[in-house]
This record gives structure tokens, C-alpha cells and sequence, in this order.
């Protein structure tokens, strides 16, 4: 068969295996486009095992299984008929596997997968990394080939190595990849340029971005403008809560200033004139990538303190988190320090008795830089009250630590740690429990078992993540098993987010920030009526 001929069949047999084991449930659901990438991909890394493992075997002249050509023949026509079929098996299969994702969060089932799509994406995928590696090869065979005439052939062979990992790395990092990256800035800093209809600058003077105003309205940016414009007003805190004011807001765009130092100082002067510091809460809020603030978080506090919160964040990117995560994470981490440096050293002089409680949060990307940006040291003689961290991203810093060392009997995906005397642990579900009291100084992390941004980590390529031990998660599928690179590329595909409803994933719901400031801040004067007329009402904000 010439397909034998053109592939090796043991890179073939070995691809299909993983392309079939792709098609099994991980933490979320995935589209049929996202499904064909993710199998062309492991089909891809199982291929190439197959290569290593049959060149390693002429490496070492190992002698070749003693048989005719016709019995070679037939096993191998054997071999790709197992391919075909195993693949056909589980594209069959992979409904089942998928509606076990959905059904835990609530969506509909699906009759299929789409078996063409992911069929013609995984084999325009494999194809891409094959010629890819066609190529690849023929840099090395024709470094080789010049330089064995001086020197000897293995050092040749070396060398060439190491010009098609340069020449590769050179096109797709220093040329794709800075191009790709200069054409998304330019399209986000339009975008975040471009005033929405509908988001006019204020007519009270003394809002952010009004005539009275330290910041100009066009200044904020476009997710700063969202972020002032579509909080709750007082007449929908009072509608809920039957009492109420209208919360501060301060939001300083990436171009009211030169440097983060002198953003940070504009914040502060802006809450000073807003006289943000006689509220019952202060909140320094760290953005995502463009400056994007979850609106169920900030939403949910003010309406739980029926408006006494004044709320202040500085945007540091124009670009989203993943891409600002690679270009501006070190002017992410300048920027968050900067704020929380200049707004706690004027909170730290105010009178104890009177000053607001200070908290902090961040979402995702945002959780990263909040926690980078103030050391415990510098606090430890007079904490702030707290912070409440959302979907953490890659387990860094603080959350692994804890989770690693969590207390014995406790869950990956819902740890306890040292009794909660500090930090504790929730979801949309509950949680932050503990069995020592929680100390006046608390954190707070909120985390969906079935968030692949908090769970994803290199380390499960060849080691059973801890957070599949039993019992699991409330949402993560029981069909979810772990398979040495398999699963660590399924968690990949899963970072793309899928279509993971409000409340799973790394999607996180009002409901859920709820949970998390009651049992962070204790909000007093709740009835159950009242959470149950706040939760119906946090549901008609714009959750992006």
C-alpha cells in the first residue's frame, strides 16, 4: 500500500491510538472545530513517537523481526485497518462522552460530534506538522550533507540540528509571532480607543470622567467606560436592599498617564476628591489583559453593602490577557504594584477607627498580578482585611503552594489549609470552610473545579493530576480519565475556554461572587428574601 510507504505505520497506529483517546471527555465541552485541532494534534505526537521509537531502534542496530515480505505486507494492511477502525469507534463514542460534560452544567445533549469536521481539521492539522517536519528534516540532511565533506559526520549532523531549530524558532517566534502580536495591538488599542454608543461621558461633575473630573472620559478607555457606566445604580441597590447609595467607582485608562507610579497617584487623588475613603469598603481591583473587570464580582459587593464600597482599579494593557500574559506581564506587575503601594500607604496613615476595610481581587490574570503586587512582609504590622482571588491561572505563587500542601483528606479541587485560620477555599457551590476560626486578615480563592485555567500544568503530560482523585469535583465528568499526553493536550485545547456556560469552566458567576464576599466579608442584615431578590437581580447586568 503506498500510504505505508509514504508514513510509518507504527507512527500511524501509535497516532490513531491518541487521536481515539482525544475524543474523551476532559473539563469542559468542546466544539467539533476545537475537537478536530486537538485530535490532529495528538495524532501528530503519537506519529512522531512512533518515528522516535522505530529510529531508535536502527540507532542502536537492534535486528529487524524475521519476517516475509508477504506476512510484512498483511500486517501492516492489518494495522491500518486497526486505525481506522479504533478512530471510527470513538468518533462514535465521543457524543456519550461529551453530553457527560454537559449534563453537569447544565446544557443540552448533543446527537453527535461532527465526525467530518473533526475528521478534515485533524488531517489538515497533521498534515501542516507533517510537511512542517518534511522540512525540518531537509534543513538537517542538507546542513549535513555540506559540512560532513570537512568534518565528521556526527558533528555534522549536530549542527544541522541545531540550524533548523534556529531557523524554525527565528520564523515562528521572531517573525510570526511579533507580527501576529503588532496586528492585535493595533486592532485592541482602536478598539479600546472607540467610544460605544450608549456609554456617554457622565453629566454629574463629580463622577469619573465628568467635568469636575481629574480623568477625561475618552482617557478610561473602552473598558474602563463599561466598567463606570454599567454598575448598579442607588435606585437599584435601594429596589433590593431597601436601602442604599450609589457606589464610587475609579477606573484610570492606560493614556491618562505616562507610568504606572503616576496612574496609581491620579487614582488616589480621584477617591480623595470622591471622598472614597469614608465608605465601609475599599476595593483595589487588578483587570485583565484590556482592563476588563468581571462585572459579577464588583456588582455583587457593592449591592451586598448596599452601595457603601468605593472600587478602584488602573489599566495596564490594551491587549487580552493571554497575549498581555506573554508582552505586558512585567508592566502588569509594575502597574499593580504601583496602585496598591500608593493607595495603602495613604490608608495606612488614616484612623484606624474610621478608615474603610480594605480588600483586594483579581480575576484570572488579573488574580496573578493582585497577588504579586504586595508582599506580606510590608503588611504584616497593619494587614489589609482580605482578598478574593477568581480562577487563579496555571496553579503559580500563593495557590500552589497551599494546594500542594493542603491539609490530608482534603480535595485538590477544594483544599483546606491549616484549618482555614487564613486561607480558604470555594466555588459555585460553597465552601470556604475551615475548622479554626477565619483570622481578621483572610484569603479568599474561588474556583471551578472544571476551570481549566486553574488546573492546567505541564506536569500532567506524564503524572495523574491530584485534583482526578476521588471524590472529584461536582463538575467534572466521572468519564474523565487521565492518559500520559493526552490529557495534558486536552487541557490546552480546553484553555481556549470552549462553550462552557456562566458558572463553569472559567467562567464565573455572579452567584458565585456572592458566596465568596459573604463568607470573605460578612455582610450583616442579609434575609434569605433579599439574596434570593439580589441573585435575580445581579442576573440582568451584562456579564462582559
Amino acid at each position: 500500500m503506498r500510504l505505508s510507504k509514504t508514513f510509518s505505520v507504527l507512527g500511524l497506529l501509535l497516532g490513531a491510538i491518541l487521536f481515539a483517546l482525544s475524543l474523551t471527555p476532559s473539563l469542559i465541552p468542546r466544539t467539533a472545530l476545537m475537537q478536530g485541532v486537538l485530535a490532529g494534534t495528538s495524532f501528530t505526537f503519537g506519529y512522531v513517537i512512533g518515528l522516535f521509537m522505530h529510529w531508535l531502534w536502527n540507532y542502536f542496530e537492534l535486528p529487524d523481526i524475521p519476517l516475509s515480505p508477504g506476512v510484512r505486507r498483511v500486517l501492516k494492511r492489518l494495522a491500518l485497518v486497526a486505525c481506522i477502525c479504533l478512530i471510527i469507534i470513538f468518533l462514535w463514542q465521543g457524543a456519550h462522552w461529551q453530553n457527560s460534560v454537559r449534563a453537569l452544567m447544565g446544557m443540552q445533549p448533543v446527537t453527535g460530534i461532527g465526525p467530518f469536521t473533526v475528521g478534515s481539521v485533524a488531517l489538515l492539522v497533521f498534515l501542516t506538522f507533517w510537511v512542517m517536519g518534511k522540512g525540518f528534516r531537509r534543513v538537517i540532511h542538507a546542513v549535513t550533507k555540506y559540512l560532513s565533506v570537512h568534518i565528521p559526520e556526527r558533528v555534522a549532523l549536530l549542527i544541522g540540528l541545531l540550524v533548523a531549530v534556529a531557523l524554525y524558532w527565528g520564523i515562528l517566534n521572531g517573525v510570526l509571532l511579533k507580527v501576529g502580536v503588532h496586528i492585535v495591538s493595533v486592532i485592541w488599542e482602536k478598539h479600546d480607543q472607540a467610544i460605544a454608543e450608549g456609554l456617554k461621558a457622565p453629566e454629574d461633575p463629580n463622577k469619573v470622567g465628568g467635568a469636575d473630573s481629574l480623568l477625561t472620559w475618552k482617557s478610561v478607555g473602552h473598558q474602563g467606560r463599561r466598567f463606570l457606566t454599567l454598575g448598579p445604580s442607588v435606585e437599584d441597590i435601594r429596589e433590593v436592599a431597601g436601602l442604599g447609595k450609589e457606589p464610587i467607582r475609579v477606573f484610570v485608562g492606560l493614556r491618562a498617564a505616562e507610568t504606572p507610579l503616576q496612574r496609581a497617584f491620579l487614582a488616589l487623588a480621584e477617591l480623595k476628591r470622591l471622598n472614597a475613603f469614608d465608605r465601609e469598603i475599599l476595593l483595589i481591583a487588578t483587570p485583565t489583559g484590556e482592563g476588563w473587570l468581571d462585572p459579577g464580582a464588583i456588582n455583587s459587593l457593592e449591592f451586598l453593602y448596599r452601595g457603601d464600597v468605593a472600587t478602584v482599579a488602573t489599566q495596564y494593557s490594551f491587549l487580552p490577557s493571554p497575549i498581555a500574559l506573554l508582552t505586558d506581564n512585567q508592566y502588569g506587575l509594575d502597574s499593580a504594584r504601583a496602585l496598591f503601594k500608593v493607595i495603602y500607604e495613604y490608608w495606612e496613615e488614616l484612623p484606624v477607627e474610621t478608615r474603610p476595610r480594605l480588600y483586594l481581587f483579581g480575576l484570572s490574570l488579573g488574580a496573578q498580578l493582585s497577588e504579586a503586587s504586595f508582599d506580606f512582609y510590608d503588611i504584616i504590622d497593619d494587614p489589609i482585611d482580605g482578598v478574593l482571588w477568581a480562577g487563579p491561572p496555571f496553579g503559580t505563587g500563593i495557590w500552589r503552594i497551599i494546594t500542594d500542601s493542603r491539609d490530608p483528606g482534603t480535595p485538590a479541587w477544594l483544599p483546606q489549609f491549616k484549618g482555614g485560620e487564613v486561607v480558604r477555599f470555594g466555588n459555585q457551590y460553597g465552601g470556604y470552610l475551615g475548622q479554626e476560626p477565619w483570622g481578621s486578615f483572610r484569603i479568599a480563592f474561588l474556583q471551578h473545579a472544571s476551570d481549566p485555567i486553574v488546573f492546567f500544568d505541564l506536569r500532567w503530560m506524564f503524572q495523574m493530576p491530584d485534583w482526578l482523585e476521588r471524590p472529584r469535583g461536582p463538575d467534572v465528568s466521572p468519564d474523565l480519565y487521565w492518559f500520559p499526553i493526552v490529557t495534558m493536550l486536552q487541557l490546552l485545547a480546553d484553555l481556549n475556554l470552549g462553550i462552557a456556560p456562566l458558572g463553569f469552566g472559567h467562567r464565573y458567576a455572579p452567584e458565585g461572587y456572592v458566596l465568596a464576599w459573604m463568607a470573605l466579608t460578612e455582610p450583616p442584615d442579609w434575609s434569605d428574601e433579599e439574596l434570593k431578590r439580589l441573585r435575580e437581580k445581579l442576573r440582568t447586568y451584562p456579564v462582559r
